[in-house]
């Protein structure tokens, strides 16, 4: 008497990937483990976009380092999400307290559309940052609130800084609702393009280690200062041994 076989195709593929196939089918519709599955991420996903990432307990955890804490021109969540331009510029109020320095590297932490990842990424990332850049000016590190990408311009001028890291919640998926991205942009002003800036992206438990980001990060910072760039003309060269070189 043979033993019954339960086939699945897809398991293979399952187990080297977070997407969703070979799902399964009951009637005309999905197993209710897989709908039940999607909507706790799609909830995941809404909660990181329209919660409030804990300044305040980052603010403490970062002690004894200088910390601002800093508005954009977006007066709450549901502005930010519908007015995308006044997200990417500094409070005039909150811009009218920063000091500029002479500063190599200024690090700024925007809640972006992840709050979730603000809590879970932005502290291990900066601090892993700082030991690889130990050797440079920092700036006092900003807490960017309803804060976009370029509000990173803006801040990094005001604080006279050679250079920008603008650390901020990722859109979230349906597999990940806690990515942290790092945008790098050499001479921060109003107006920066997109395409003047280095990104890295997708960190969190499942993606790019704090570690290994803090890595490319690091380099493209010293590359960045060495060159007098960021963007399109900054390739990141990562060869066997790590990020070894290139402009």
């Amino acid at each position: 008497m043979s033993n019954a076989v339960d086939f699945d195709p897809f398991a293979r593929f399952r187990a080297v990937t977070r997407a969703r196939i070979g799902l399964g089918r009951v009637g005309d519709g999905l197993p209710t483990r897989a709908v039940l599955d999607f909507q706790l991420s799609h909830a995941r996903a809404r909660d990181a976009v329209h919660g409030q990432a804990d300044f305040a307990a980052l603010r403490k955890r970062l002690a004894p380092l200088g910390v601002l804490h800093v508005r954009s021109r977006a007066r709450d969540r549901s502005t930010y999400l519908t007015r995308p331009d006044l997200g990417r510029r500094v409070h005039p109020d909150d811009l009218a307290t920063i000091e500029a320095g002479a500063h190599d590297v200024a690090f700024v932490i925007a809640d972006g559309l992840s709050a979730a990842a603000v809590d879970k990424q932005a502290e291990g990332v900066l601090k892993a940052c700082l030991k690889r850049l130990g050797d440079l000016q920092i700036a006092p590190i900003v807490l960017g609130e309803q804060a976009r990408v370029a509000f990173g311009d803006e801040a990094g001028a005001a604080l006279g800084a050679r250079i920008v890291v603008v650390l901020i919640g990722e859109r979230p998926g349906l597999s990940v609702p806690d990515s942290l991205g790092a945008y790098i942009t050499f001479a921060p002003e109003v107006g920066r393009r997109d395409s003047e800036r280095n990104c890295v992206s997708n960190i969190h438990a499942d993606g790019l280690s704090h570690e290994a980001a803090a890595d490319k990060i690091a380099w493209l910072v010293r590359q960045a200062l060495h060159l007098g760039l960021t963007g399109v003309d900054l390739k990141e060269d990562a060869g066997a041994n790590g990020l070894i070189g290139g402009a």
